[in-house]
């Protein structure tokens, strides 16, 4: 009985280090993923103040992770702070990502705003994704840039990137996607996106294995835009073409960001 125990307690020591292994080296993967789309578009450079934009998402906290691991060896030092926007919704606490933001030791704030009311109760959007959209960048840029950051960090990845153009497509006719890095004019702030090159079925995993305190999103339209339309249809197409998403991505890359790199 005594031997069982033992052997018992030898598994579940074994498991756990194979998952604090799994942890650090998808950590390790993704941070190098960071590393590189910072470089290869010049993303942060020495002295910026950083704010991440903390949705309470998977992708906003990973960024957010990442980034805190990248300040402490990355040769080009840099601020890093976070801000949630926080909707009007009721029920959506923030209060553990705040002791996670004490644990990494990241200055945080939340900026309550009337978002919710704006675009449901007040304007009744029939497809309020975009305006919502508008208000909550709007929000966060204005108070991020009032908390002395001059660079704001969002958490798009390689999947967003490939959605967002084939949107583009599908309902404007144009080949369009976000830039890795947006000065903003108004806002007097440089928007950045450091996650590009990371899929988000590797952030999904990359959650799962540092327990994030992800925020439920309480919004009624969550999952029912037309990008989660556009999601299930790209699904379908890679489940055909196992390399089409590849293949957006990097017409994405070439048509569009190296052109711009050039122009610059």
């Amino acid at each position: 009985m005594e031997e069982n125990e033992k052997s018992a307690n030898i598994i579940i020591t074994d498991a756990e280090k194979a998952r604090e292994q799994e942890r650090k080296d998808v950590t390790q993967h993704l941070l190098g993923l960071t590393r590189k789309a910072v470089q290869d578009y010049n993303l942060i450079n020495e002295g910026d103040v950083v704010c991440v934009g903390v949705s309470g998402g998977k992708d906003s906290l990973a960024l957010l992770t990442l980034l805190a691991y990248l300040k402490r060896f990355y040769p080009k030092k840099f601020e890093l702070r976070a801000l949630s926007v926080a909707m009007g919704f009721e029920g959506m606490d923030f209060s553990r990502v705040a002791e996670y933001c004490r644990k990494i030791q990241v200055p945080y704030d939340v900026e309550e705003t009337q978002i919710k009311e704006i675009v449901f109760d007040i304007r009744k959007e029939k497809n309020p994704c975009a305006l919502c959209a508008n208000l909550r960048r709007g929000a966060l840029n204005d108070n991020a840039a009032k908390m002395g950051a001059n660079v704001v960090a969002l958490g798009h990845h390689r999947d967003d990137v490939i959605e967002t153009a084939f949107l583009s497509l599908s309902y404007e006719g144009r080949f369009y996607c976000f830039s890795p890095k947006t000065y903003l004019e108004r806002s007097r702030v440089t928007v950045i996106r450091p996650m590009l090159y990371i899929n988000e079925y590797e952030l999904r995993k990359f959650g799962e294995l540092t327990d994030l305190p992800v925020v439920k999103n309480p919004c009624p339209m969550d999952q029912t835009s037309k990008r989660a339309d556009i999601k299930r249809t790209l699904d379908a197409l890679n489940r055909e073409n196992h390399i089409f998403r590849d293949n957006v991505f990097g017409a994405v890359k070439r048509g569009i960001w190296d052109k711009e790199e050039a122009e610059s």
